[in-house]
């Protein structure tokens, strides 16, 4: 399972079907709730057990499992059914070759209570103006959150993660980094943080001049001897 999409299902048929429902729904968020789409497939006469999902996966990515999954269970006479065709794709070029891929199998599509043959000139005009519909709705959402948050950004409330310490630690980071008395690994462990976050620190300072010496903060010279005895006792066990 990934999200709830469907994996690695064999797809059964029964004695002498010669073809199946194979119904396929999305959502963008783990937040929303694939019920309604469900149902929906199940009211167009797709059974429960070859409904393929994609949870938390964006139509604008041709990378979900569920729909790759879908893909591979239809064959030839069968019907690939989406409640609408945004649920597919939100990208044109990705519906165009999910339809042609389609049609060149012999897989009818059925959007909603009407199958399309994309062969026929309407019926492609008409899958192709819904294609160009979502992307563009797809355009606009991404848009409006820009947006959103350029004016968040503006008004402070967007930060972004705020780094993990002080700017006084930030340069008593750099002071003994620079002093060439302390390793990254030992730094580390007397700010009781991880290497990376040292090496942020080192990039935030580069340019910073340095810290007074009466504004330096102490760093915890216990957890340093303790961290040497450590290094010591382990050196005496090997030899």
């Amino acid at each position: 399972m990934y999200g709830e999409c469907v994996m690695d299902r064999c797809l059964k048929r029964t004695e002498g079907e010669r073809v199946a429902n194979i119904g396929y729904a999305r959502c963008s968020t783990v937040a929303q709730d694939l019920t309604a789409q469900r149902q929906a497939l199940a009211a167009l006469g797709v059974p429960a057990d070859r409904v393929y999902l994609d949870k938390g996966l964006t139509g604008t990515s041709r990378a979900r499992p569920g729909l790759d999954q879908a893909l591979a269970a239809v064959r030839e006479g069968d019907t690939l059914t989406a409640t609408k065709l945004d649920r597919l794709a939100r990208s044109v070029p990705d519906a165009l070759g999910i339809l042609g891929g389609l049609s060149a199998r012999g897989v009818k599509f059925a959007l909603g209570g009407s199958t399309y043959d994309w062969d026929d000139p309407f019926a492609r005009m008409f899958l192709q103006i819904l294609a160009v519909i979502a992307e563009f709705e797809a355009n606009l959402i991404r848009q409006r959150t820009r947006e959103g948050m350029d004016i968040a950004r503006q008004k402070g409330k967007l930060r972004g993660k705020q780094p993990s310490l002080k700017p006084a630690q930030d340069r008593e980071i750099r002071r003994m980094h620079d002093s060439g008395d302390y390793n990254v690994a030992e730094i580390a462990a007397l700010f009781s943080i991880s290497r990376p976050t040292v090496y942020r620190s080192l990039e935030r300072t580069t340019a910073l001049p340095p810290l007074p010496a009466d504004a330096r903060p102490e760093p915890d010279i216990a957890k340093y001897d303790q961290l040497l005895t450590s290094a010591q006792e382990a050196g005496t066990r090997k030899s």
